[in-house]
C-alpha cells in the first residue's frame, strides 16, 4: 500500500510575525520590571549617599564603612540602568517600537561605548555621567518634587565628580607628545566637557549654594556664557564662549585644569583668533576678530599670566614682569579716560603679539602686516615708504665695447 505522509508547511513570514509580535508584548513588562529595579536601586542609592554625607563627624573606620557601602550601592545602580538599555531600550530599537528620545539615547550610548578599546578612562567616566543622566531625565518626568530635590542632592555632588576627573585626565593626555590634530581634539574635549558642566550641572549647584563665595564671583561670566546658548554660532562666536568657558573653568576646576594646562587652552584660543583674522576677507568680520584677540590677551594676563608663580625660563618671568608693570600703568588710565586707556592697552598688546609671532614669521607672515598697520593707526609706529629721491642731472652715457677679435692657432 502506498504510504500516505503528512507534510507540515512552515510559513516563516507568519512566525516571524508572531515572534516579533510577542517580543513586543513582552518589553513592556520587562521595563516595568527593570523600572522597578531600578527605582528600587535609586533609593538605596540615595539614602546611601544621605548617609556618607552625613558621615563627617563619624569615627574613620565608620566612614570608610559608610562611603564603601554608598560606593557599592551606586556601582548596583548603575548596573541597573545599563541592563535597562541594553534589556529594554535596545530591543524596542531593534524591533521599531522605541521612541525618538530612546533612539537618540541608544545612539549616544553606543558612542560612549566605542570609547572603550582606545581610551578606557573617558569611557568609564562618560559612561557613568550618560547613565546618571538618563535617570535624571526619568526623575524630573515622574514630577515629584520631593524626589526630584533629593535626587538632585546626589546628582550635582556626583556629576561634579566625575567631570573633574574626565577634565584631569584630559590634562594629562594633554602633557603627552602628541600630533597637533590630536592636540586640538583634546582641546576641544576640554572646552566640551567645561561648557556641559556649566550648562547642566552648575545651575543646580548655583541653586543648592546661592551664598557660596566662588559662584558669586562667577556669576557675570556665567549670565556672559548664556547669550551663546541660543542661536547658531560662528567661528567668532565659539572662540569668544571658550574664551569665558576658560575664564569660568579658573575658579571651578583650578586642580583638574592645572595652571600649565589652562595656559596651553589660552595659547590655543589665540592661535584660532590669529588665523581668524588671517583668514577673514571681509573688514567688519576682522576687525571683530581683532577685537576679541584683544580680549583674549587682556583674559589671558589678568586670569592666569598675573597669578603664574613657576616660569620654566627666568628670562620670561623677567621680561613678563616688565610687561605688566606697563600693564599696571595703562590700568591706571581707565578712571581718567577710557579712550586714552583702550588705546594705550592696545599699543601694548600689540606690541607684545608682535614679539610672539615673529617667532613663528613663515605663519604668520600676513598678521605681522595686519598689526603694524594697526600700530601705525595708533601712532604707535610709522611707515616708511619703499622710495627714494634725489636732484641731479643724468644723461645716459653709452659705453664703447671693445671688439676681441679670436685668434685662430694653426
Amino acid at each position: 500500500m502506498e504510504e500516505k505522509s503528512l507534510r507540515v508547511y512552515s510559513d516563516k513570514k507568519f512566525f516571524t510575525k508572531l515572534t516579533n509580535t510577542i517580543t513586543k508584548l513582552l518589553i513592556p513588562t520587562k521595563i516595568g520590571i527593570n523600572g522597578m529595579l531600578i527605582s528600587i536601586k535609586r533609593n538605596n542609592v540615595l539614602k546611601a549617599y544621605e548617609n556618607y554625607i552625613n558621615s563627617e563627624n563619624v569615627e574613620a573606620d565608620k566612614k570608610d564603612e559608610v562611603e564603601k557601602k554608598y560606593e557599592d550601592m551606586f556601582s548596583l545602580y548603575l548596573e541597573a540602568i545599563d541592563k535597562h538599555m541594553m534589556d529594554n531600550v535596545y530591543k524596542k530599537v531593534k524591533n521599531d517600537t522605541a521612541t525618538g528620545f530612546e533612539r537618540e539615547a541608544l545612539s549616544k550610548y553606543y558612542m560612549v561605548i566605542h570609547l572603550k578599546d582606545t581610551e578606557y578612562l573617558e569611557y568609564k567616566y562618560r559612561k557613568q555621567i550618560f547613565l546618571i543622566q538618563l535617570d535624571y531625565d526619568t526623575v524630573k518626568e515622574l514630577n515629584k518634587e520631593k524626589l526630584t530635590d533629593r535626587y538632585e542632592h546626589f546628582y550635582a555632588s556626583r556629576m561634579e565628580a566625575l567631570y573633574k576627573k574626565l577634565l584631569k585626565n584630559y590634562s594629562i593626555k594633554l602633557s603627552d607628545d602628541l600630533q597637533p590634530r590630536e592636540k586640538d581634539e583634546i582641546y576641544n574635549k576640554i572646552f566640551g566637557t567645561v561648557e556641559e558642566y556649566i550648562t547642566d550641572i552648575l545651575p543646580i549647584k548655583m541653586k543648592e549654594e546661592p551664598d557660596n563665595k566662588i559662584y558669586k564671583e562667577i556669576l557675570s561670566d556665567y549670565e556672559n556664557f548664556e547669550r551663546f546658548t541660543v542661536g547658531k554660532l560662528d567661528q567668532n562666536d565659539v572662540i569668544e564662549k571658550n574664551m569665558i568657558l576658560l575664564g569660568i573653568s579658573r575658579k571651578l576646576f583650578t586642580h583638574s585644569l592645572p595652571l600649565v594646562i589652562a595656559e596651553q587652552c589660552y595659547e590655543k584660543l589665540l592661535v584660532d583668533a590669529r588665523t581668524l583674522i588671517m583668514d577673514t576677507k571681509v573688514i567688519r568680520k576682522q576687525e571683530k576678530a581683532y577685537g576679541l584677540l584683544i580680549n583674549i590677551i587682556d583674559d589671558y594676563n589678568l586670569r592666569l599670566l598675573s597669578t603664574k608663580i613657576y616660569w620654566d625660563k627666568p628670562s620670561d618671568r623677567e621680561e613678563y614682569k616688565k610687561f605688566y608693570a606697563e600693564y599696571k600703568k595703562v590700568n591706571e588710565l581707565k578712571e581718567k579716560s577710557y579712550m586714552e586707556y583702550s588705546k594705550n592697552k592696545e599699543i601694548l598688546f600689540l606690541k607684545r603679539e608682535l614679539k610672539e609671532v615673529y617667532k613663528n614669521y613663515n605663519r604668520y607672515f600676513r598678521i605681522i602686516k595686519f598689526y603694524k598697520r594697526k600700530l601705525v593707526a595708533l601712532g604707535a609706529m610709522k611707515e616708511l615708504k619703499n622710495s627714494c629721491t634725489s636732484e641731479g642731472c643724468y644723461k645716459k652715457v653709452e659705453a664703447e665695447t671693445e671688439k676681441v677679435l679670436d685668434k685662430v692657432v694653426i
